[in-house]
């Protein structure tokens, strides 16, 4: 089963791109980051790259400059979590219209500065350019110990599958602009303390960005299983289908391999155990015995559900 027009499109480039021999490149397109190892280095750096464009990501209507520039530097560091990294520093391009004010830009650097001294980062360069709409493009480099990141490609048969926190709050708030819901839209909390966390103790992980269905899609695609699901935890408000295919939750999906203990909380974000990895035909999902195809939002089609604009 394909997924979306744009899974097909990275499969395609991945395929022409290729991996290089011989230029400390561990894993290149697929995953949440790439894995650069240095000749001789202790340490895996990770990279990952994420592109935000006004009145397809966000409206200027809606998000305050201080929101965006907060959006722009979470979503890379969600990556950085997904694979167990330790945020490192980043770098960051951005468009805008000559006729944006000044304080517009400073506040969106206010908003993005703050997240990254949270996360001890520096902002260590860039490019600025004139666009009629506002685009953003953020680098964020990690690191993990030599071999140790968590992977796409790492779940096995007979896993359980866990998500934390709630899900669906972020297509909820863009649908109701108000309240709890509406602050997670504007401002997604990384989950990089828990990415920590998992390192030594899931199998398989990545961010919950374009909805569970096509994220979990998209795992069990890489490690070539299928998955049963019981449950969704869904954010106060949100119907099951905006938990089931809205994006831009910014959680953790992992898997864990069985044994191995997992609590219900972690730094009062829940983890909820929401199904298990089968050995059946890969990415074949199915949610209380009904099959779940892959939904959430694809960029290159008719939006189904995610909570980015289009």
């Amino acid at each position: 089963m394909t997924a979306s027009r744009e899974t097909d499109l990275i499969a395609r480039i991945a395929r022409r791109a290729g991996l290089p021999a011989g230029r400390h490149a561990v894993l290149g397109i697929g995953d949440d980051c790439a894995i650069v190892r240095p000749r001789g280095a202790v340490e895996d750096w990770l990279f990952t790259t994420d592109l935000l464009l006004e009145d397809v990501h966000f409206r200027r209507s809606t998000h305050s400059p201080a929101d965006l520039g907060h959006k722009t530097l979470a979503r890379g560091l969600s990556d950085i979590a997904a694979m167990g990294g330790k945020p490192l520093f980043c770098l960051l391009s951005l468009a805008v219209s000559p006729a944006l004010p000044q304080r517009w830009i400073d506040a969106f650097y206010t908003g993005f500065l703050k997240l990254a001294s949270r996360h001890q980062m520096p902002l260590l360069g860039g490019d600025l350019a004139r666009a009629d709409k506002i685009a953003c493009d953020v680098v964020v480099c990690g690191s993990a110990p030599r071999g140790a990141a968590l992977l796409r490609s790492g779940a096995r048969p007979g896993d359980r599958i866990y998500v934390s926190g709630r899900l669906g709050g972020s297509a909820y708030g863009l649908a109701c602009a108000r309240g709890a819901a509406w602050r997670r839209h504007l401002r997604p909390e990384p989950r990089v303390a828990l990415g920590l966390y998992l390192r030594a103790r899931a199998s398989a992980a990545m961010d919950l960005s374009d909805g569970l269905s096509l994220d979990l899609w998209r795992l069990c695609q890489a490690s070539g299983v299928s998955a049963t699901l019981d449950t969704a935890p869904v954010f106060p408000g949100a119907t099951l289908a905006q938990a089931l295919h809205g994006g831009e939750d910014y959680e953790l999906l992992f898997t864990v391999p069985p044994g191995r203990r997992i609590p219900s909380a972690f730094q009062d974000v829940p983890l909820t155990r929401i199904g298990a990895i089968g050995g059946g035909p890969p990415a074949v999902i199915t949610f209380r015995g009904q099959p779940l195809p892959p939904g959430g939002y694809d960029h290159f089609a008719t939006p189904r559900g995610g909570a980015s604009l289009a």
